[in-house]
């Protein structure tokens, strides 16, 4: 019966244990040679540890962030989300999710941001309780409250003279893209779509940033009834750098904290 192949390829150690009894001139050198035997012990056991890694690979355990970690984030991720809203606001851009409906509001109604921001958020809060629990419910309420207020004060506290629409559009999806990553990886999130893309993710292996980017560019392009075609133009040019970030660096599988 003819031997079966090896299940692995040989490594590059023992290709070099293949090399020497080739090379050396006798098998009794090989034999008595101290440095050969210490070299064929190590080159087995390295070949072992490959072989038993690649039969069982090391799944990471899940470490839950402390709660002084999700504080940051909760501070942090709406802080730069409201400098990406007082990008867009400055050059007339818009964005998508309740973000972008809020401020198609804004434009047509002249009311705050901050505030039409809020109240378009406290339907989806309902669903999020009963989706996906209690504590992602009221980390979402301080993030979408916290922007409100950021949103408003920003302005106060930085004022930029000239913004250029083209870099105000793909500094701003970064933003927040950046933002709205933070606020995902601790369980958290601004409300709204992003809710819901959440739980799809979770329950039915839909990628967050595929299904925000169609919901996105949706609002995105309902606002031809505000703004001219170019501001859409880059505001969809914004929506789509944002979820690019999403999703290029909240694959499952690859982050593992929670």
């Amino acid at each position: 019966m003819l031997a079966q192949a090896p299940r692995h390829p040989p490594s590059a150690n023992t290709a070099n244990i293949l090399y020497i009894l080739i090379a050396y001139p006798s098998l009794h050198t090989v034999v008595h040679n101290p440095a050969f035997i210490l070299l064929g012990i190590v080159s087995f056991s390295i070949n072992r540890i490959q072989t038993n890694t690649m039969n069982n690979p090391v799944t990471p355990t899940p470490v839950p962030h402390s709660l002084s970690e999700d504080i940051q984030a909760i501070l942090v991720g709406p802080l730069f989300m409201a400098l990406a809203v007082m990008f867009f606001r400055q050059t007339g851009l818009l964005t998508g999710g309740i973000a972008g409906v809020a401020f198609l509001a804004h434009y047509l109604s002249g009311w705050r941001f901050g505030l039409l921001f809020f109240l378009l958020n406290l339907p989806f809060y309902a669903f999020g309780f009963r989706s996906l629990g209690l504590a992602f419910t009221i980390k979402s309420f301080t993030a979408v409250a916290l922007l409100s207020v950021y949103s408003e004060m920003l302005p106060l506290l930085l004022h930029i003279d000239k913004l250029n629409d083209v870099f105000a559009s793909i500094m701003s999806g970064l933003l927040a893209g950046i933002a709205l990553l933070i606020l995902i990886r601790h369980r958290s999130s601004l409300g709204g779509i992003g809710v819901l893309a959440i739980f799809l993710q979770e329950h039915y292996g839909i990628r967050a940033g595929k299904f925000q980017m169609g919901a996105d560019c949706c609002i995105v392009l309902a606002s031809f009834f505000v703004v001219d075609p170019y501001h859409v133009a880059l505001s969809i040019l914004s929506a789509v750098i944002l979820n690019m970030v999403i999703a290029v660096n909240h694959r499952p599988g690859r982050y593992f904290g929670i």
